[in-house]
């Protein structure tokens, strides 16, 4: 057996000891990803010797698995499997941490951005280390230039400070070299193979005729790469043409691109792939630790080739699950095309999950910190839903936001009889009196929400007690422990003749029009108020006439 095999052989026999000489294939593999983090990117190897040695383990017995288990010595070294939580320890070494976040200037960040990027910072910050920002925009046909500008202002809202910050698209020049110095080393070659004969023999691990060029005609062709037009020729990383992820075999590194690059114009025709790029960059940026999704396990496969062809030392690789959002458009170029066609009313639709929509409803950037921090980076899939993150959100704005009443779709109401002038003192927050009061007027004229008007003895929060009954409106009493006796509904108002409207656009771009008390007027754009019995909001304008709020969650 191989190293793999022995540890897949070992988790197996512990899991079939677990369960009566039975080994679950799943289990199995839950185990080996929890617990051997360095064998995370060999998935795929694991999943081809799982099945034939968890066979074998479940022809044993129950009492044979037992006998192998004590020959072994595993009962003594088994370990208790601990379900993952949070972001862990960082596997390798701790000494100079380097990590990256690197996205690609196709929009503003949303929550899945947020799933890379988060991660990095926390363990820099944990382990002293570097975070890199690289801007991936060696691809002019996926760039939005308004992106440049954006992911900046998204970042500065987590709260990130990042030590270094490179655009790809000014290295093209170190990307040649290395590229040269790789045909040089022979491990690179020119390609003018058409696409679909080249995929042909890729597919049937066949090698094509230009893989057999000699260093100096490929040095040629290099030099010669200019001149040509898009799809004449690639430049390919020479591979094991017999590897078994044919994508991964002899894959291509330049390309001629003749669409002009929002920052570089049409300087450069010659463009690097991703795979290229990433990894000279992280090398030459000194990643100590690269950290991405689990749809990158290819990708890291091929970039090793690269390592391996200079003689570099390979980086930890660490891979996460996919993040999925329950009824959110994570895709960038869905939400433009939205966006473009009136759809959406902008990047921060309270609809769309970039976190500039996420931040101008009141989600706070620590909930969002939490939220990534508690999914952590294991390998299995993980799905968020917006109950998890109110619920997160909401523990931070209790204690932060104010108090005040809003009416939506007010109705006047007017108390026969009732002559006096009240001046009503409610707490900003009832945990920090610290904070004040603010002050409503009461006259026995009010607005009230019209789903609130219907008969029988209410309650005016604070104020009085009345009877609605069919249009009329009477004073019943003032006493709460009336109203509790009674049990009146309590319900909100603002004063007939001091009062500010305002609108609130709902999490569906939905708009609820209504009033809000005086002291309203006295907040700053991007405060965030609670409502009572409304939910919690955050002024995003102050108009001539009104006041906007977006509605954030209960």
């Amino acid at each position: 057996m191989d190293d793999v095999e022995r540890i897949v052989y070992k988790h197996a026999l512990l899991n079939a000891a677990k369960h009566k000489g039975y080994a679950n294939p799943g289990a199995v593999m839950g185990s080996i990803m929890s617990q051997e983090v360095e064998l995370r990117a060999k998935a795929k190897e694991i999943n081809q010797v799982l099945p034939d040695i968890v066979k074998n383990i479940n022809d044993m017995g129950i009492e044979e698995v037992e006998e192998e288990i004590k020959s072994l010595g595993l009962a003594i070294e088994e370990k208790k499997q601990v379900k993952q939580t949070g972001l862990g320890e960082l596997p390798g070494s701790h000494d100079n941490v380097v990590m990256r976040f690197a996205p690609n200037p196709s929009g503003p960040l949303h929550i899945g951005h947020a799933r890379a990027a988060i991660p990095n910072n926390e363990y820099v910050k944990k382990y002293n280390g570097k975070l890199i920002l690289r801007i991936e925009d060696t691809d002019p046909k996926r760039v939005y230039e308004p992106a440049y500008e954006m992911i900046l202002e998204d970042l500065k809202w987590l709260g990130f400070n990042t030590d270094e910050i490179y655009y790809q698209s000014d290295r093209f020049e170190i990307y040649y070299e290395y590229a040269r110095k790789l045909i040089e080393l022979n491990e690179a070659y020119m390609c003018t193979c058409d696409g679909g004969d080249f995929k042909k023999l890729k597919d049937a691990s066949k090698s094509c005729p230009c893989r057999d060029n000699s260093i100096d005609k490929n040095l040629e062709m290099w030099d010669n790469f200019d001149n040509m037009d898009e799809g004449d020729a690639v430049l390919r990383v020479k591979t094991d043409i017999n590897h078994k992820n044919p994508a991964i075999r002899d894959w291509v590194a330049m390309r001629i691109v003749t669409e002009p690059h929002p920052r570089l114009g049409n300087k450069y025709k010659i463009y690097p792939m991703m795979n290229f790029s990433v990894a000279i960059d992280d090398h030459l940026m000194e990643l100590s630790h690269v950290l991405r999704g689990k749809d990158h396990l290819a990708n890291s496969e091929k970039q090793k080739y690269l390592y391996n062809h200079f003689n570099w030392d390979i980086p930890e690789f660490i891979h996460y699950g996919r993040l999925k959002m329950e009824d959110i458009p994570l895709s960038t170029s869905k939400a433009l095309e939205g966006i473009e066609n009136g759809t959406y009313m902008g990047w921060d639709d309270p609809r769309l999950g970039t976190l500039r929509a996420i931040a101008k409803r009141g989600i706070q950037a620590e909930t969002i910190t939490e939220l990534i921090k508690e999914i952590g980076i294991k390998m299995s899939d993980s799905a968020i839903s917006w109950k998890k993150i109110y619920g997160l959100n909401r523990n931070i704005l209790e204690e932060k936001a104010n108090r005040y009443f809003f009416v939506p779709d007010p109705i006047k109401i007017k108390i026969a009889d009732y002559n006096e002038l009240d001046e009503i003192k409610r707490p900003l927050h009832a945990d920090y009196e610290d904070r004040g009061n603010r002050t409503l007027t009461f006259n026995g004229e009010a607005y009230i929400p019209k789903a609130d008007f219907t008969n029988g003895i209410s309650r005016l929060m604070d104020a009085v007690n009345i009877d609605i009954d069919a249009n009329s409106v009477k004073f019943n009493s003032k006493s709460f422990d009336e109203a509790r006796e009674a049990k009146a509904r309590i319900i909100q108002w603002v004063p007939a003749t001091d009062n500010v409207k305002a609108e609130i656009v709902m999490d569906d771009a939905s708009i609820v029009e209504g009033l809000c008390e005086p002291d309203c007027k006295n907040l700053n754009i991007g405060d965030i108020v609670q409502f009572e019995r409304f939910g919690f909001a955050r002024l995003d304008e102050k108009k001539e006439d009104k006041l906007v709020f977006f509605f954030a969650h209960k």
